[in-house]
């Protein structure tokens, strides 16, 4: 055996005794901490505990059981390793277009910001909680003003007072000002 080849054999028993990365069917996540730690089920029934679960700035869930991961054991050993990508395949959105991106729940809620510039969000209930203001900036699209904001529903509440800078229309033909104008000519004999 030449020196080359006893170099490559023991480069190979070297790296042989290494972990490589590995998958894993997650089992339980514990999400309390500043890193969440999971349990899961590795390759050949191998039970991990306490793994560190890394998610990008910014971006947190808490995985369900049954969601595959990819795990990089630290150091080649596997009692310490990172997970560092999940997928759950049953719930994750399928069919987006090349270039959308999207963020969902097991429930069928979700996020998408899709092709054409349009962010679409699917939910039972939409939240938004303001300390200070919430602005939606629109412009005109068609020339008509109607069109900057539409809500498709059957009642629009307000818990206080509702300002307008400029004129408020009923069924699209008849603003507050010409109806307050009509009713202030408005006069009855004697």
């Amino acid at each position: 055996m030449t020196a080359v080849e006893q170099i490559d054999r023991r480069i190979r028993a070297v790296l042989g005794g290494w972990r490589q990365a590995f998958r894993g069917v997650l089992t339980l996540v514990k999400a309390a901490g500043a890193v969440q730690l999971v349990q899961m089920d590795a390759l050949a029934g191998e039970q991990l505990q306490d793994n560190e679960l890394f998610q990008h700035y910014g971006f947190t869930s808490n995985p369900l059981p049954g969601t595959m991961a990819i795990v990089l054991p630290i150091g080649g050993r596997t009692a310490h390793g990172i997970i560092v990508a999940t997928e759950h395949g049953s719930y994750r959105l399928k069919s987006l277009e090349s270039g959308e991106v999207a963020l969902y729940t097991d429930e069928g809620d979700h996020v998408i910001l899709k092709r054409g510039r349009l962010i679409e969000v699917t939910t039972e209930t939409f939240r938004v909680n303001a300390g200070a203001a919430i602005e939606f900036n629109a412009p005109t699209i068609t020339g008509n003003a109607s069109d900057a904001v539409i809500f498709n529903t059957p009642t629009v509440n307000a818990s206080a007072n509702i300002i307008a800078a400029g004129d408020v229309f009923d069924h699209t033909t008849k603003s507050m000002l010409g109806m307050r104008t009509a009713y202030n000519g408005h006069t009855h004999p004697g």
